[in-house]
């Protein structure tokens, strides 16, 4: 993916940016190695549940297809290879195995409401998901939660209800809106981005802040970041390159551990 037309650069980046491609075909592969890496990522950290979960990535052609792990294949061991094509009325048009009727529902609407959105994610991760059942927002009590300070939200439609209808995800969609990320009552986290790597990586972090506030507030009250200071911290942290940038440390990890993902 071209990088966006956002100016702010993190003083440690230098010239380290997301990539341009000569063609769509070495586009396509680029976001689906990125994929098969990510679904990695999310077994290496215990983010699987069953069958629960998904990342999707837009086609670059194909504006309304997506890519996303088959229904029933273990994040661990996912391969590009692996990786099925579905389109918008739920069709599999590449790959063998069956797409997960949540996935389609949820990421099919996401991708349909936010033509900026490149990547979902989606888990049933134990803190994400515990964190959902209080039905609050995540407050600024470390400058990690902050960069979804104003820019995430609470989804109360459908708490709770397994999302294999359409509308359900129309809803979540809708509840998502502009942010980058959404907690869904008594169901979990999802967050987006402009590459497979910042909606990752917002997934990865929006969890361990999830976790930190459970814990936090197992311990006592925590002391709120001051509103101009969250609102500072998030536009220094919280935009897309910043997000694409923090996750390239867990790519280069599971390339070197997972080589076996490119097959």
């Amino acid at each position: 993916m071209a990088a966006t037309d956002d100016t702010r650069v993190l003083p440690m980046t230098g010239a380290l940016a997301p990539p341009t491609f000569s063609s769509v075909e070495e586009e396509r592969l680029h976001r689906k190695q990125k994929l098969a890496g990510a679904l990695r990522i999310f077994g290496r950290f215990g983010f699987s549940e069953g069958v629960a979960g998904h990342i999707t990535a837009r086609d670059p052609e194909l504006p309304d297809h997506f890519w996303v792990n088959p229904f029933g294949l273990s994040f661990r061991h996912m391969r590009v290879s692996d990786l099925i094509l579905v389109n918008h009325q739920g069709e599999v048009v590449e790959g063998s195995r069956p797409v997960n009727p949540a996935a389609f529902a949820i990421h099919s609407a996401i991708h349909a409401a936010r033509p900026d959105v490149v990547a979902a994610a989606h888990s049933h991760s134990v803190y994400g998901k515990a964190w959902a059942s209080l039905g609050r927002p995540l407050d600024p009590i470390t400058q990690d939660a902050c960069m979804f300070y104003n820019d995430h939200v609470v989804i109360t439609d459908g708490a709770g209800v397994v999302a294999f209808d359409p509308e359900a995800g129309k809803d979540i969609a809708a509840g998502l809106g502009s942010n980058k990320a959404a907690i869904h009552q008594n169901h979990g986290l999802f967050t987006v981005g402009q590459s497979v790597d910042e909606a990752a990586w917002w997934f990865v972090t929006m969890e361990r802040s999830c976790q930190a506030q459970l814990l936090a507030e197992a311990a006592g009250t925590p002391k709120l970041i001051a509103p101009e200071a969250a609102q500072y911290t998030r536009e220094q942290t919280g935009f897309p390159h910043a997000g694409w940038f923090s996750f390239q440390p867990l790519w280069d990890e599971i390339v070197r551990s997972d080589p076996e993902l490119f097959e």
